[in-house]
């Protein structure tokens, strides 16, 4: 059998639904193919543990999206199709392994009193950097939702701005760099460490500069924002907005082969041996690693196959997913918190050998950095009346020295020795609490979803060879692959990962330039 539509896209993560949402606004037909049961990539919502307890399998927080003129713009009427965010406050609680804590709170006069107890200058300094940061966040805001090298450089943009020059040499430091000049005191340095690796890029590397700010300042304005009902709130917000559109989703339908006709991608054929064929273009989601073997090498070129052969997976997380008769209660000098987002931050210096262990393919037992996620907090939809839903992260190498087949025999391992650090800050989570678990290993998260590679969740390494121009091959970073007619979106492309719906937006106005539209006139033409 052969279907037809204007736009075949493989793949019905946020950001492929993202790209199809642009395009059916513009009043092209399109057909979206998800291999897994579900839609959603790494912003699904399910039943992980027992009936009733909904977990993210991902992502969580939808910070950076709230920044997104898809949402703060309503460039997409998600609200309009049930689209809900809780801002969490606290914003979040992190322990250090002495006992003492410091609490963030959306009042950033709060913050800057938890910051005090620890150094006065502490607090003034971390106030700057906030400001610093608000001032500058919407030149590289725009930078994100615009496709890499398509309109003004990052200097030209900050050229026009009194600090201009600044921020070009603070986006080419490390975080480490900026966070152990600005502060003193080692738990305020631990604790701004903790959220600079929020997105899983090494704080010490060069270039990651801006994560000493962004991170914290996002939570710092908009708390650990949620979607109520779980991460696939936005899923299917999109698919409600696609479906209004006349737009088509098939799940069950995994793309193995790209049909090329007369040197151009055509569609795409799926496992059963379906076809489905495109008038106007291909769009893939699928990630790159997988995407080459899909066509023969020699229309892909020298050039491409070597950047993909070349392409890193970068650091990769470990989860646990627990249902729980209670939340982890905090101890604090004035009771106990209850709260969405928490974490184990230890030393500075124990985050910075985190990269250590990746390198030398350990999973290590010993002083666990942590985050800590508690929806049902705040969100009673997630957990039935009393229970709740408790999500615990680290980072660990895919890679270990035994292969990665080794995390099947260790990972209950690891699982148990993060929540026995945890109960050390939350001793109430007792094993009489916990009514059920699941446990991810980086392998486990691959197996879940082939878009993981080596259990990557963010697409791939964020590293300068990685970024920008050059993500995910130099060459072919607006979207438009070797192959004519084919186009690639998802963490695999600019900006990268993170629930931003930057790659989605950026593929849709790379292909509607393509078909002679223009992105601005669509958003406003109804």
């Amino acid at each position: 059998m052969t279907e037809q539509y204007d736009i075949v896209i493989a793949g019905a993560g946020h950001n492929s639904l993202i790209t199809a949402a642009y395009l059916g606004k513009a009043g092209y037909s399109c057909l979206l193919l998800e291999a897994r049961h579900v839609i959603g990539g790494d912003t699904m919502t399910e039943e992980l543990t027992l009936p009733g307890f909904q977990h993210d399998t991902c992502s969580t927080t939808h910070a950076l999206f709230m920044q997104s003129p898809i949402w703060t713009n309503q460039e997409l009427p998600l609200a309009e199709y049930g689209l809900e965010y809780i801002k969490a406050d606290p914003v979040s609680h992190v322990v250090f392994p002495d006992g003492t804590y410091i609490t963030q709170w959306m009042d950033i006069d709060r913050t800057c009193q938890e910051i005090a107890k620890f150094s006065r200058r502490d607090a003034e300094a971390y106030r700057k950097m906030i400001t610093d940061w608000r001032s500058v966040s919407p030149i590289f805001n725009k930078m994100r939702y615009t496709p890499a090298g398509w309109d003004a450089s990052l200097s030209g943009l900050l050229a026009d701005h009194p600090q201009g020059a600044m921020w070009m040499r603070r986006q080419a430091l490390s975080a480490w760099d900026i966070i152990d000049a600005a502060f003193e005191d080692w738990h305020v340095k631990s604790w701004m460490m903790w959220f600079a690796e929020g997105t899983l890029q090494p704080g010490e590397r060069p270039g990651t500069g801006t994560l000493a700010y962004s991170f914290v300042a996002g939570r710092q304005r908009n708390g650990w924002a949620i979607p109520k009902g779980g991460s696939g709130s936005l899923p299917n917000a999109l698919r409600r907005i696609i479906e209004s559109q006349g737009g088509n989703i098939l799940t069950n339908q995994r793309v193995e082969r790209l049909i090329l006709e007369q040197g151009r991608c055509a569609g795409v054929e799926t496992a059963s041996g379906e076809q489905f064929r495109a008038r106007r273009a291909v769009v893939s989601t699928i990630h790159v690693k997988h995407l080459v073997n899909m066509a023969p090498a020699e229309a892909w070129g020298e050039a491409f196959l070597y950047g993909v052969e070349t392409y890193k997976a970068g650091r990769t997380l470990f989860v646990a997913h627990y249902a729980t008769t209670e939340p982890p209660r905090f101890l604090t000098g004035d009771g106990t918190l209850e709260l969405v987002a928490a974490g184990v931050a230890q030393t500075a210096e124990r985050q910075l050998n985190v990269g250590n262990d990746f390198h030398r393919g350990i999973a290590s037992l010993d002083q666990p950095v942590l985050l800590i996620l508690t929806p049902s907090v705040k969100d009673d939809t997630r957990a039935p009346a009393g229970k709740h839903m408790i999500k615990v992260m680290g980072q660990q190498p895919y890679s270990l020295r035994e292969g990665p087949q080794r995390w099947d025999e260790i990972k209950e391992e690891i699982a148990a020795s993060n929540l026995a650090e945890l109960r050390k800050y939350a001793p109430n989570l007792t094993g009489d609490k916990i009514l059920a678990s699941e446990i991810r290993s980086p392998l486990d998260l691959e197996r879940y979803n082939s878009h993981n590679w080596h259990g990557s969740c963010h697409g791939g390494d964020m590293d300068p060879s990685q970024s920008e121009t050059l993500r995910p091959v130099p060459g072919y970073a607006q979207h438009r692959m070797p192959i004519p007619g084919l186009y690639q979106t998802g963490a695999t492309t600019h900006p990268g990962g993170s629930v931003t719906g930057g790659p989605g937006r950026n593929a849709a106005l790379v292909l509607l330039k393509d078909l002679g539209r223009d992105l601005n006139e669509v958003i406003h033409a109804y």
